[in-house]
């Protein structure tokens, strides 16, 4: 799969999200999707989401990680 393709999809999905909407980036994907995905490209999918985000200055924000390491994020709509 191509890791980059997988990056736009994410981005796509989360332009769907609502206010206040806490997601990981496995959540953008059906189950059965995120599990397709070789772990080593998912492990590179949350890298490079998360330096989109920042880099983006869109309306998400990174939060805590999970207690599996996995990076939460929150949309957050300015008004």
């Amino acid at each position: 799969m191509d890791v980059n393709k997988l990056l736009e999809y994410a981005i796509a999905e989360s332009q769907k999200l609502i206010n206040n909407d806490v997601f990981l980036v496995r959540d953008l994907f059906k189950g059965y999707e995120w599990n397709r995905i070789p772990r080593k490209d998912r492990l590179l999918l949350g890298t490079l989401y998360l330096n989109y985000v920042k880099q983006e200055k869109l309306d998400i924000i990174p939060l805590e990680k999970t207690a599996s390491g996995q990076q939460k994020y929150q949309c957050i709509i300015k008004q």
